[in-house]
């Protein structure tokens, strides 16, 4: 079984940074693509950025040119650096790990809170 856990989390005020860190307990290349998405509250998961096994990346258009989604192969560990976080960025973060036509792995969340 595999395991996501992620960490970086925390509170905020607008304008500022965070970096969030998933450690998988396997290797990551194993996977077709690492992501994170978000959940606010009452809303939709939602996808934030995509890293492919090729490193190509893709993300959604409310964080481009704000954050940026990288991985370290040897570490096994993925990465999302945020930038000029807005209250709207408020959610719980969640890595996510693909591989294709099988069941995609989730962890637990960290909590962002971004203060106006």
């Amino acid at each position: 079984q595999v395991q996501l856990v992620e960490s970086g989390g925390g509170l905020v005020q607008a304008g500022g940074s965070l970096r969030l860190s998933c450690a998988a307990s396997e290797n990551i290349f194993s996977f077709d693509a690492m992501a994170w998405y978000r959940q606010a509250p009452g809303k939709q998961r939602e996808l934030v950025a995509t890293i492919t096994s090729a490193g190509r990346t893709n993300y959604a258009d409310s964080v481009k040119g704000r954050f940026t989604i990288s991985r370290n192969n040897a570490k096994n560990m993925v990465y999302l650096q945020m930038n000029s976080l807005k209250p709207e960025d408020t959610a719980v973060y969640y890595c996510n790990a693909q591989r294709l036509l099988r069941p995609n792995y989730w962890g637990q969340g960290t909590q962002v809170t971004v203060s106006s």
